[in-house]
């Protein structure tokens, strides 16, 4: 029988709070720090594909989820002027279901936090393995000891820097990067959005369930991450040098990016390792395999791999480098597809060719 451990999990967006869920149901004691002060209702919407849904389902929650559904109809592409030419079905951006991301990281800490631990506004400041467990330094709460850790805390994972590697050695940028915010919805866009894309640049405008914000996202091909770990003021200024001289909306949406008060920037990054875990500290979702957000299987990323970590653990018993192992070698094939999907795409992005809908792989099963 599987000793019930003591189990810290760095990241409370996504894989994080499901992992949490599941380890807490096979009688784990789980903790889970979060550098931000509060949930984080920054970022996009996010999609789910294929196999997710069985984890949405085994979460519980598939129905809240559902119920929160952006019921995007589809994207018109305009050119520089403004007139459509083309029309690209909801599923390109949507996937089969698409959901506000504050909505479902919402959804999710609801499940977990009457059983699990949140340490919120505390960050990981050093890590030191030793036979029985993990000695764990915080930048405010007290020293603990755990029995693993886990990273989910995203592409510039604190976990995967300090016990694995640096980021610049892991995170490989696929050639864009872009800003994003919402502003009033002028365009009078309903569950729709406008797509227009030039010469190194893309801009995608749309509207889900808030009727008077219009989602703004600016992309442009960059050469590095560099500008994710700048301050905004010079986020904003490599937006406009990218978008100077562009007519339609777009001098009007510069403006408003410099009023926004949810203004949001990232790059199209992948993370690349040999190996997803070290002796007790292993790694999850985008802090182990990002596919990039042009590949619209991030989400769906997660939630499998968090479950499927959770099933080699209870199988394994007190065996955790076996767990490890295991949870990486059913892995490791569905991340690699779909890691080829997101750098096509960020390629067809970049080159100014309008996406088509990912390709949905096969996840882990239980046979």
């Amino acid at each position: 029988m599987t000793k019930p451990k003591r189990i810290l999990i760095s990241g409370a967006s996504v894989a994080g709070p499901a992992l949490a869920h599941f380890l807490r149901r096979d009688g784990h004691a789980v903790t889970v720090v979060e550098r931000a002060p509060d949930l984080r209702d920054s970022g996009y919407a996010v999609d789910f594909r294929g196999d997710a849904f069985d984890v949405l389902a085994d979460l519980g929650v598939l129905d809240e989820v559902r119920a929160n559904d952006t019921k995007m109809r589809g994207t018109a592409v305009v050119d520089e002027d403004g007139a459509e030419t083309g029309q690209l079905p909801a599923e390109v951006f949507a996937g089969e279901l698409e959901v506000p991301k504050r909505n479902l990281t919402e959804i999710l800490h609801r499940l977990t936090a009457p059983h699990v631990e949140y340490l919120f506004d505390d960050t990981i400041t050093e890590l030191t393995e030793h036979e029985h467990g993990v000695s764990v330094r915080f930048e405010r709460s007290a020293d603990r000891e755990f029995d693993l850790v886990i990273g989910a805390d995203g592409v510039y994972s604190t976990v995967r820097r300090l016990a694995m590697a640096p980021h610049a050695d892991v995170v490989r940028h696929l050639g864009m990067s872009g800003a994003g915010f919402t502003t009033a919805n002028h365009l009078g866009l309903r569950r729709s959005g406008v797509l227009q894309q030039g010469s190194g640049t893309t801009v995608y405008l749309f509207s889900t369930g808030d009727a008077d914000r219009l989602t703004v996202s600016l992309s442009f091909a960059t050469d590095s991450p560099s500008l994710d770990r700048v301050p905004r003021a010079e986020q904003e200024q490599a937006v406009r040098a990218a978008f100077a001289g562009r007519g339609w909306e777009v001098p009007r949406l510069l403006e408003e990016m410099t009023r926004a008060e949810d203004f949001y920037f990232a790059s199209a990054c992948q993370v690349h390792l040999d190996t997803w875990s070290r002796g007790r500290i292993a790694l999850i979702g985008d802090a182990a395999h990002c596919a990039a957000p042009t590949s619209g299987m991030g989400t769906s990323q997660a939630l499998i791999g968090a479950r499927e970590l959770a099933r080699q653990l209870t199988a394994a018993g007190d065996d955790h480098v076996r767990a490890f192992a295991a949870y990486e070698k059913e892995l490791r094939p569905y991340v690699t597809a779909n890691q080829e999907a997101g750098a096509q795409a960020a390629e067809m992005f970049g080159a100014g060719e309008a996406p088509t809908a990912p390709t949905t792989s096969t996840a882990p099963t239980d046979d």
